[in-house]
This record gives C-alpha cells, structure tokens and sequence, in this order.
C-alpha cells in the first residue's frame, strides 16, 4: 500500500501553559499546507512501557488497579513512566517488579503505540516478558495493585467482553496473539 504525502504542521509559536510532575501541556500555533494557521494542544509524556508476562503454563499476569481518570479499576498488563535518561527495557524490567514481583529471563520487544497521537507525544514500548520468576512486587507508595493470572486462551474474550478495555492492554495483549498464530502457521 502507497502511503500518501499529508505534508507537515510548521510550528510558528509555542507556549508551555502548564508543567506537571507527569506531563506538561503546551499550546502550538501551526501553519498548514494551505497557509492556514491552527492552534494545536500537546501533552507532552516521557513515554512508558508496557508489559505482556507470560508464564510456563501460558498465563498471562495482569495487574488491576483504581485509575482516576476512569473513575474505575481496570484489569491492565504491567506498565509505567521513562525515567529521565532510562531505556525501555530498564524501564519494562523495573515495572514488571514493581507491579508484579516477576522477574524476567527474556524481555522481548514485540513493538509500541501512540495511545493519543492526536494530542499527547507519549509512546508505549511493548514487551513480551518469559522466563518468568516469581518475587515480591514493590509497588510505589501512590498504587494499589493486584496480580492477578488470566489463561492466555482466555484473552481474546476478555478483550471483546469489555473486561479489558485499556488501549495499550489490548494492543500488547493482542500483538502476542499474532505473534502466536504467525508462529503456529509458520511451524504448520
């Protein structure tokens, strides 16, 4: 498939209007292709990572926990914040033993997303995390989280009966679905 040539945004002026301890909010006046100047709002995010574990019996461990802004808790893969200066994979062995106490033989990277490009610079590296190792998770002092372990064959109905509905849940959690299938087409 040819992709197209959408141009680009000029930026003319910009002004940072909030800075957070998480995320900064900044105010960007564009010029489009056609000349036309636009305001565009960005949040700017460190980025994150997230996490598919699985382990030797094909479970997937999940975490749930509150989340404000949805007002309800969500059953969700390890995730979490780039530290300033820090790699993804770092980032993605961190969390899993923050969240979960898992440790992880092999960290794969199967990825990442936009959760918002229309709006926010975030981005998501996606790992598969095998090998697993149980410990004792470390959550921060500000989270609550339980562990719970799902059966991978029971993902896909998850998914479509609302049980999971976090965006970079569903993209991990589905992209090692694929990569299940590409694997058992290639082996069949």
């Amino acid at each position: 498939m040819q992709e197209a040539d959408l141009g680009t945004e000029a930026t003319v002026a910009s002004q940072r209007v909030y800075e957070g301890r998480l995320v900064n909010l900044r105010v960007d006046t564009v010029r489009l292709e056609n000349g036309r100047l636009t305001r565009r709002e960005i949040v700017e995010h460190p980025g994150a990572v997230a996490v598919v574990a699985l382990d030797e019996d094909d479970n997937v461990i999940l975490v749930r926990q509150f989340r404000k802004a949805a007002e309800k808790e969500l059953l969700e893969i390890p995730a979490g914040t780039l530290e300033a200066g820090e790699e993804p994979v770092a980032c993605a062995r961190r969390e899993l033993i923050e969240e979960t106490g898992y440790r992880a033989e092999c960290l794969e990277q199967i990825g990442g997303l936009y959760p918002s490009p229309g709006f926010c610079t975030e981005y998501i590296h996606l790992y598969l995390a095998t090998g697993l190792q149980k410990g004792h998770p470390a959550p921060e002092d500000d989270e609550a989280i339980e562990t719970i372990k799902v059966a991978l064959s029971d993902i896909s109905a998850l998914v479509n009966q609302g049980g999971i509905c976090d965006g970079k849940s569903i993209a991990g959690l589905l992209s090692v679905l694929l990569l299940r299938l590409d694997l058992s087409a290639t082996e069949g």
